[in-house]
């Protein structure tokens, strides 16, 4: 499909993360005439997971954030934070304004594992756990206790590997990253010695990429093990390593480290595989974690053997996998945990496209593949929405007037400048790389002078 006649089209984008900016982007391309893109966020900063999800020590994944920041500027291109949906604005409200509404709110919370003991004090969801090492605003207040020696991470993805690493370095290791100065405190006070991460299956369906992996081995601060035992293949397994080149590659890093002898490396990681939790175990906190062998039967589906063991551990950190959550008054699938749809069209009940409503990201077609996975997928919703209201736009109501009407005070992008220029500022005062979070809502709206205290 080419260029599309969309003069006057009005089209509001609910996230501001890389599938709803990619969308603005596509957008302007794709769409021949004046076009007008308001992106919608809840918070007063951009960039979704690129900001709040990404590992602080992975500035070369961050930089992403400057080509995004580039869609923001585009004169077509408008920013508005602190509105939140299905509270500020409504579904409704955004279809009497615009001719089209594309929600791209992502995954935002942890599966469960649906085990006894997992709401233990020392049970926390990686994405809780993410977010306050990123300095989400709203983890500024999560109870975070390394005090103990033992942690065990519950996952084999790249999220699980990130959250291994930064509890693997030390502060001096972390202090050029943007994490919160309150943050690198407590990660310099540190007491963990000995961190498990568990897999259910085996190496070969290990979800992180070799890339990850190898960085667990680079840590100057901490060694690597895993067990030889779990290293060995079964039929389904090795063929998986035969068919595909990364299993193959993550089987021979971890082959380089099985049976290494203990060191003297202040840190110990020791890879788990064919364990699956089956009781996170404490009174009051997290004093262990049960777990059941695992193997794989013939239908190669994970089946428990009957073999048990405890880890004494006193924080679980779970990370297997993210979900969205529904949306006030937009079609949702609970099964498959996203908005059901059809080439980015929403559908409704009827199985029929809803007019005027699209969809993109996590939200559209679940929590997989990486950030450039999304230009694709926002380019393909796009396409479906320009063909459907391209050269038709509508009069609308002004939301600006709605908006101002609620009593709602919007983040703008000059804005969020004000904040961008306070985290600079802030890692220049600390001398600490090239900017530093500003910790909390109150931080945040002091930067951009929303705060009647400031």
């Amino acid at each position: 499909m080419g260029v599309v006649d969309a003069s006057g089209l009005r089209v509001a984008i609910i996230g501001s993360g890389p599938a709803g900016i990619y969308a603005a982007e596509a957008l302007v391309k794709q769409a021949q005439g004046e076009v007008q893109v308001d992106v919608f966020d809840r918070l007063p900063t951009p960039y979704g997971l690129v900001r709040y999800g990404v590992a602080p020590d992975h500035t070369s994944i961050k930089s992403i954030a400057r080509y995004l920041q580039r869609v923001l500027e585009d004169p077509a291109v408008r920013f508005l934070g602190g509105v939140e949906f299905g509270k500020d604005v409504t579904r409704e409200m955004l279809l009497d304004c615009y001719d089209a509404v594309i929600y791209a709110t992502g995954a935002m919370v942890d599966r469960h594992l649906g085990i006894p003991g997992e709401d233990l004090v020392g049970s926390v969801a990686a994405t809780d756990f993410v977010n306050w090492y990123c300095g989400h605003p709203d983890a500024t207040d999560l109870a975070v206790d390394l005090s103990m020696e033992a942690v065990a991470v519950i996952g084999v993805g790249n999220v699980a590997v990130d959250v291994v690493r930064i509890l693997a370095k030390t502060a001096g290791e972390l202090r050029a990253t943007d994490v919160p100065d309150p943050v690198l405190a407590l990660l310099g006070g540190s007491a963990v010695r000995h961190i498990h991460m568990i897999g259910r299956r085996g190496p070969a369906q290990a979800k992180f990429t070799t890339k990850e992996l190898r960085e667990l081995g680079a840590l100057p601060g901490a060694e690597v093990h895993v067990r030889e035992e779990d290293l060995r293949l079964d039929p389904v397994s090795a063929a998986l390593a035969e068919s595909d080149r990364h299993v193959r590659a993550n089987v021979a890093v971890m082959r380089e480290w099985a049976g290494r002898p203990a060191g003297d490396l202040p840190r110990r990681l020791d890879l788990r595989f064919w364990l699956r939790p089956v009781e996170i175990l404490g009174t009051g906190r997290v004093e262990g974690l049960r777990l059941e062998r695992t193997t794989l039967n013939a239908e190669g589906r994970v089946v428990g053997t009957g073999e048990y063991e405890t880890l004494p551990v006193g924080l679980v950190l779970r990370s297997v996998g993210y979900q969205s959550v529904p949306l006030p008054g937009v079609p949702f699938d609970a099964r498959a945990y996203v908005v059901p749809n059809e080439g980015g069209r929403v559908l409704g009940e009827d199985g029929a496209p809803l007019p005027g409503e699209y969809v993109a990201g996590w939200v559209k077609r679940g929590p997989t593949g990486v950030i450039g996975t999304n230009k694709a997928d926002a380019a393909e919703t796009v396409r479906a929405l320009l063909a459907d209201l391209g050269g038709r736009p509508r009069k609308r109501q002004s939301i600006e007037t709605l908006l101002e009407s609620r009593g709602v005070r919007v983040v703008t992008y000059d804005d969020w400048l004000g904040i961008d220029a306070g985290e600079i500022e802030l890692a220049r005062f600390l001398d600490r790389g090239e900017r530093v979070k500003l910790s909390g809502w109150e931080a945040l709206r002091r930067a951009y002078g929303h705060d009647p205290l400031s």
